[in-house]
Formats: C-alpha cells, sequence, structure tokens
C-alpha cells in the first residue's frame, strides 16, 4: 500500500491563463518504494483567516465579512478557495506538479473579499487531497488500485503580493464589482443623462451627490 505525503512548495500568477489562475506547486512523496502509475487527484483549498494578524487598516476593511473585532473568535470560519482536480504522472519517490487554481476576482465573492482585504504579510491555506492511486501490483502483473487517505493534507502560507500580481495582471488597476440588471440599467440611465465618458465618473458623481445630500 501506498504512504503518500503532499506538500505545497510555491504558487505564482499564471501570466499565460486566459482567466485568473493561481498555479501552485505541489511535491508528492511515496515512502514505501512502491512506483506509483498515476494519481486521479482532488484537491480542496482553505483559507485559515484565524491563522494570521490583522492591521487596523486590514480589519477595517474585513469588518463587512467578519463583523467587529470583538467578535472575531467567534465570526472568523475557513473560507473556501476552490475545488480542483489534476493528474499526477507516473513517478518513484518523489514528483512535483503544478495545480492550476482559476480564481474569482467578484468582490460578492468572500475568498475575493477577504484577498482584497490584505495589505501584506501571507495567507494561510489548507489544502485537503482525496482521489485515486494506481500503483504497481507486488505481482509485477497490471495494477493495484487505492484511495488516498483522507486524512492528507498541506499547509501553505501564500505571499499576499502572489494575489496583488494575479489581480494586477487581469485587472491592471481596477477593481470588479458585480450588480443586478436593474441596478446597471438604473447606472446606465443615470451615466447617459448627465453624459459622464465613465464607470468610474458615474460612481464618482453618485458618491459627490450622496455627500451634498448628506450635509
Amino acid at each position: 500500500m501506498a504512504d503518500l505525503i503532499f506538500g505545497c512548495t510555491g504558487a505564482a500568477a499564471d501570466k499565460y491563463a486566459a482567466t485568473p489562475t493561481l498555479a501552485f506547486t505541489l511535491a508528492v512523496t511515496e515512502r514505501t518504494g512502491v512506483r506509483v502509475h498515476a494519481i486521479l487527484l482532488r484537491c480542496q483549498i482553505r483559507i485559515e483567516p484565524h491563522r494570521r494578524r490583522y492591521s487596523e487598516a486590514e480589519a477595517r476593511r474585513l469588518h463587512d465579512l467578519f463583523g467587529d473585532t470583538s467578535r472575531w473568535a467567534e465570526t472568523v470560519k475557513p473560507i473556501q478557495l476552490a475545488t480542483v482536480s489534476a493528474m499526477v504522472p507516473a513517478f518513484s519517490e518523489v514528483v512535483e506538479i503544478d495545480l492550476p487554481v482559476p480564481c474569482t476576482y467578484d468582490l460578492e465573492v468572500a475568498s475575493a473579499r477577504y484577498l482584497h482585504g490584505l495589505d501584506d504579510g501571507t495567507v494561510p491555506l489548507l489544502m485537503l487531497f482525496s482521489g485515486t492511486v494506481f500503483t504497481e501490483n507486488p505481482s509485477g502483473h497490471g495494477y493495484s488500485v487505492e484511495l488516498v487517505p483522507w486524512s492528507s493534507e498541506a499547509s501553505y502560507r501564500m505571499p499576499v503580493r502572489v494575489w496583488r500580481d494575479l489581480v494586477d495582471a487581469h485587472f491592471p488597476g481596477s477593481a470588479w464589482l458585480r450588480c443586478s440588471r436593474a441596478t446597471l440599467d438604473a447606472l446606465s440611465a443615470f451615466k447617459a443623462e448627465r453624459a459622464l465618458p465613465t464607470w468610474d465618473a458615474t460612481l464618482a458623481a453618485l458618491l459627490d451627490q450622496a455627500q451634498v445630500e448628506q450635509r
């Protein structure tokens, strides 16, 4: 029976992907000496916000997600980043593979909102592995099939700058907001009535109008 150890050794923004994608480097080690013919691997990636400290500015930006800092002991919970699959090729002892992870910059999604709120440091990640392992049969004929143990996991602290690089590659100097069609239609009408050239100008005009009304 194979004895597998999983680890994450790095992460980078995939600059050649058509959509925002993080590329994680996984190291898979087999400790009994059996030859692995392939692994159909499934990986669930969670952000573990409780495993790092936050500045006052970060805490303010994360208020919408976790509430007041006085309640963070109760409200800060793991956040799902992604669930992806990969094929690990044949190897003996150890192999490294790239694990592409598609990401979103939709700030309605908890993971994107959390990552957007960080200034620097690292993002604590927990990778949970499952899947099917094909190994060489001890008899020398055919293959043995077994499951990746549910206890297989790896922790990794991804630098915040990796996320920033990813966002800047696809949305340079900008952010992304999602709204309903009705809201978009109302914004479009407001923009057209005032002959505003861009959506930035439209939102700025609305903010200026709101500030005037509050005085």
